[in-house]
């Protein structure tokens, strides 16, 4: 079998083409993969191939991420899904070291493993997306982190992304 191409995050352009609720479904599902990765082993493709044929959107631990079951993903939602699991699977090591710069008083092992994926997906967004907005991955993690996450998730991943915002603008 012939391993996928790295596919490189969508031009500005074209993520601001996708639709608002089609960029949050993409955040989503990324959001899955990552949390995936602690699972898996270290090879992209096969997490992504595993990810997409295994992937039940009913009865899925972390939520639906779609309306029906029988509804298939728009091709410009699963690129971007693809591309910001890939980008935080290629800088995880940076991005991790971000992190633990800016949680005191708290060790990635100590997070919650959904509060975990949601900061590495939206820190990668902050460092490496000049694209997207601050502000954008921001509100777009708090969002996520209120549908996925705990009561305090929302409050706690908005204050180590403030910090990493405020310590790398755009």
């Amino acid at each position: 079998m012939e391993k996928a191409s790295q596919k490189p995050l969508p031009s500005h352009a074209r993520v601001n083409n996708l639709r608002r609720g089609a960029r949050r479904q993409a955040r989503e599902l990324a959001l899955k993969i990552v949390y995936s990765l602690r699972d898996q082993d270290c090879d992209i493709n096969s997490v992504l191939d595993r990810f997409w044929g295994n992937f039940r959107f009913a009865d899925d631990v972390l939520g639906e991420a779609l309306d029906e079951t029988s509804q298939r993903l728009a091709p410009d939602v699963l690129n971007f899904a693809e591309a910001l699991a890939r980008g935080v699977h290629g800088n995880l090591g940076a991005i991790d070291q971000v992190l633990k710069d800016y949680s005191t008083n708290w060790t990635l092992e100590r997070m919650a493993r959904v509060d975990l994926a949601i900061l590495r997906l939206a820190a990668y967004e902050l460092l490496y997306c000049p694209s997207v907005p601050n502000s954008v991955a921001i509100n777009e993690a708090i969002e996520i982190g209120k549908r996925f996450g705990s009561q305090e998730t929302p409050s706690f991943v908005n204050g180590i992304l403030d910090q990493i915002s405020r310590k790398n603008p755009k």
